[in-house]
């Protein structure tokens, strides 16, 4: 009797009849030969149709099976390092075939270089393609881990809700929607507000979810729908945060290339520069990370991207800033003290300087950029409620929050990491919109 296995398995039944269930990826044929590459979900097989070993209509099914037609092959399992696949070096040759469905002709994603736009048209067949399906199987991993490190942690997973009364970070990048009788919500930003609240029941806690920016940008790094952890922890100052995003990155890193070294290596992933990353990551205050942008800026011949460095004391840093920066060190680099002007208004303030607010972001290396924004919050009621009002965000959304500051305030920290964003550094690859299922931009919210 034949064995049904998943592809992933593979290597363990060489020699033994087994049976596979999926979809053809590709044929080729070479005379009594027919080569189908045939992947389950779990893995890309070569399976091979041998004139002499089958009777001639399941070979001439086989040889005429389009692309995408869904089949189960049966076979023996034998070892052949040409093999292609993935996990590749094993192939089936087939003694029995059957075909559940045979797919329609006009296939749109046949094997040819398609354009952005027409792959994202056809983003619910794209994800077929090997290279997208190691991607996403490396988003999945990279999300177990997320939870795994956490929940090790001793941190405990609490919702927080996506219709919210007001803005975590600002009201021009919200999505409003109508709510009943209460006038406006808006799809959350963040949770790390409500997070605050739970800390005071919990200690240490985090959620983990979808979040939406209503920003109109078209770069490579952003989108308008994307998934964020963000843990929330009481008694934490900036340094201890710091330590603890380390390590979390650290962990993440090392589980994928545990579980997932042959996705990464199809992709072409530079292995050695994920390797590398273990603690301690550098560190480096605003100021000093201006001066470094200051030096790129005068040592570079180009004059465009001399205009794109240029930065004063003050600014945010845009993506060209964060890019230049981080191809100077081959660890996630973490800037912290920001201006207290450029960043949220829940920041505590520098101790004697309250133009600087202790906050931190995590910029990854290969010119990847912010994959980690934190800070210590303010803690002071008074203090708080002067931010809100400097914001010009309404008191009253807020009264509930700035209760947190009167019933037990304690110094706590927090952040939130962009799973896209560290899907693309990990994996490699240049834009964000191969990271996500099914990609929100600006411009796009099909399909």
């Amino acid at each position: 009797m034949s064995t049904p296995i998943h592809v992933a398995d593979i290597a363990q039944y060489e020699g033994q009849e087994v049976t596979i269930r999926g979809w053809v990826y590709n044929r080729t044929d070479k005379g009594k030969l027919t080569f189908l590459l045939v992947r389950d979900g779990s893995g890309f097989a070569q399976c091979v149709a041998f004139k002499g070993d089958l009777d001639e209509a399941t070979f001439d099914a086989i040889r005429r099976i389009p692309q995408e037609s869904s089949v189960v092959v049966s076979g023996t399992v034998r070892a052949d390092k040409r093999a292609p696949g993935l996990p590749g070096g094993y192939e089936i040759g087939i003694s029995g075939f059957e075909v559940v469905q045979a797919a329609a002709l006009d296939y749109p994603m046949a094997l040819k270089e398609h354009g952005v736009d027409f792959a994202l048209d056809n983003r619910h067949l794209w994800i077929r393609m090997p290279s997208q399906w190691a991607v996403l199987r490396i988003r999945a991993t990279i999300m177990r881990a997320i939870q795994d490190f956490l929940d090790g942690q001793g941190f405990l997973r609490v919702d927080t809700p996506i219709l919210t009364p007001a803005a975590a970070e600002g009201t021009t990048t919200l999505f409003e929607t109508p709510y009943f009788d209460e006038g406006f919500a808006y799809l959350s930003q963040s949770g790390q507000l409500y997070n605050e609240a739970n800390i005071f029941a919990f200690g240490k806690v985090y959620c983990f979810g979808p979040t939406f920016r209503a920003e109109k940008s078209k770069t490579r790094r952003h989108l308008t729908e994307f998934w964020m952890v963000e843990p929330e922890i009481a008694f934490c100052d900036l340094d201890q945060l710091m330590d603890l995003e380390e390590e979390f990155v650290t962990f993440i890193v090392q589980r994928v290339l545990e579980t997932n070294r042959r996705e990464l290596e199809y992709l072409g992933r530079d292995l050695s520069k994920l390797e590398a990353i273990k603690p301690p990551f550098p560190r480096i205050s605003y100021d000093e990370a201006v001066q470094m942008i200051k030096e790129i800026q005068a040592e570079t011949d180009d004059p465009e991207k001399k205009a794109l460095l240029n930065i004063e004391w003050g600014q945010d840093f845009g993506s060209p800033h964060e890019t230049e920066l981080t191809k100077r060190f081959d660890k996630p680099v973490m800037v912290y003290g920001y201006p207290t002007a450029a960043k949220a208004f829940y920041m505590e303030p520098w101790p004697g300087r309250p133009e600087v607010c202790k906050s931190v972001d995590m910029l990854a290396p290969e010119g990847y950029g912010e994959i980690i924004g934190g800070s210590e919050r303010m803690s002071d009621h008074d203090l708080l409620l002067q931010r809100i009002h400097e914001h010009g965000l309404p008191e009253e959304a807020f009264k509930w929050y700035l209760d947190l500051r009167k019933y037990g305030s304690v110094p706590h920290s927090g952040f939130g990491l962009g799973v896209e964003r560290t899907v693309a550094w990990i994996c490699g690859i240049e834009h964000i919109r191969e990271t996500i299922p099914y990609p929100r931009t600006i411009k796009r919210v099909y399909p």
